[in-house]
């Protein structure tokens, strides 16, 4: 059945993280808002795609923007405080180590579960009541006319077309709206998977966050809220069926062996799940009536954990430039957009795939110069001032709603 064409300024596709949290944003802005899912809403029993097992760090700036939106509230436990960090890289001589009482703060920022930050984004978008959903729906065509994108949705044997002024790609790493759109994108493949899970130590957990670079890929344990670590472990490739399909006491041992004693015994792990490491990087961020936020825009090497905070970033400054209301899909608009934006991803960028690239050389030269930048470092306070700052989100033009209040 066709269903009658559907007007609305706004027209965001994704639901997961980045697209849910552009809608919080943009509830009161005046402006008629639509969102558009692929996956049914989520029910806790059938969680969305990114609704998943990662460890998520929430920067400083995120954490004031969710509280500013009322999504933590939502949480069925609060975050779990990152308040000291261990940086070390096997190998190498000396360590870095940043504890946010040096800062005059009391932490750098809160780790949460995806699921958990997905189901608690999945309650404020219930609450919101201007908000229209397309859910489930599948993207078929985008038709760019005049003043509008005409959207062709196909939904549970039914056809629907609707309309937005401005249509905003929020669809993932392989944007459908980023290929319609005729965005290029550049790919690298670090030839890396992580492996993610829970485990358990006989030492407490304790607000201390360790990372942990080998030849054999990055590690690192995040303090959850639930009592337990977040552990990430990456391995080539390769070797991640292998090492994924390994018996709990076995794995154990192997993430043991890499990581040493820092955080006490591992005693148990839970579930594993896989992720390829690539980084896709969109060529442009709009085109005309249309931008890309989130992993759609950008999807980034996960060492320094920068990813999602630096989407959550894209649909902040977004909502902000459509505060004073007019057009939102506006040429001048849309180009400020990419102006705002553009400090912000460019260093977060540099920085997460820098570290990476440098971490993995395992060359004698470049352990002597890691050597000495982590004793820099350590003994130069004023060198990580700026390493500590664009951790927790204050990186370019900094989003109203991410500002300390």
């Amino acid at each position: 059945m066709q269903h009658d064409t559907m007007q609305h300024d706004i027209v965001i596709i994704g639901g997961g993280l980045v697209g849910a949290g552009l809608a919080c944003a943009l509830d009161g802005s005046g402006f008629d808002v639509a969102l558009v899912e692929a996956v049914a809403a989520d029910d806790g029993a059938q969680p969305r795609p990114s609704f998943d097992e990662r460890n998520l760090v929430l920067a400083d700036a995120s954490l004031n923007a969710l509280t500013a939106l009322a999504v933590l509230g939502h949480l069925r436990q609060p975050p779990a405080p990152v308040q000291r960090i261990h940086v070390t890289r096997a190998g190498d001589f000396g360590a870095v180590r940043l504890n946010a009482n040096d800062y005059g703060r009391a932490y750098f920022g809160g780790v949460v579960v995806a699921r958990d930050l997905g189901q608690a984004l999945e309650s404020a978008v219930n609450a919101l009541p201007g908000l229209t959903r397309y859910c489930p729906a599948q993207v078929r065509t985008l038709d760019c006319g005049a003043d509008h994108w005409r959207v062709s949705l196909h939904s549970d044997g039914d056809e629907r077309t609707i309309r937005a002024r401005l249509l905003v790609g929020a669809d993932g790493s392989q944007s459908f709206v980023r290929s319609a759109l005729g965005i290029g994108s550049e790919t690298i493949d670090y030839r890396q998977t992580l492996l993610v899970s829970a485990v358990g130590s006989n030492r407490a957990v304790d607000g201390q966050a360790f990372e942990r670079f080998t030849d054999s890929g990055p590690l690192a344990l995040l303090p959850r809220p639930d009592g337990l670590y977040g552990s990430v472990m990456g391995v080539a490739t390769d070797q991640a069926d292998a090492v994924a399909a390994l018996p709990d006491a076995e794995y154990l041992a192997l993430l043991q062996q890499r990581f040493g004693g820092r955080a006490g015994r591992f005693t148990r792990v839970g579930k594993r799940v896989a992720y390829p490491i690539r980084r896709v990087l969109a060529k442009q961020l709009v085109a005309p009536r249309a931008l890309l936020i989130g992993n759609a825009a950008q999807t980034i090497h996960p060492v320094g954990a920068q990813g999602f905070n630096l989407g959550l970033r894209d649909a902040l400054c977004l909502a902000e430039l459509l505060a004073d209301g007019g057009d939102p899909g506006e040429p001048q608009r849309l180009a400020r957009y990419a102006a705002l934006r553009s400090e912000d991803r460019e260093r977060t960028l540099a920085f997460s795939d820098g570290l990476a690239r440098i971490t993995a050389n395992p060359g004698f030269s470049m352990h002597l110069l890691r050597s000495l930048g982590f004793l820099a470092l350590e003994h130069l306070p004023g060198l990580k001032a700026p390493l500590v700052s664009g951790a927790m989100g204050y990186r370019g033009w900094v989003p109203a709603l991410a500002r300390p209040a």
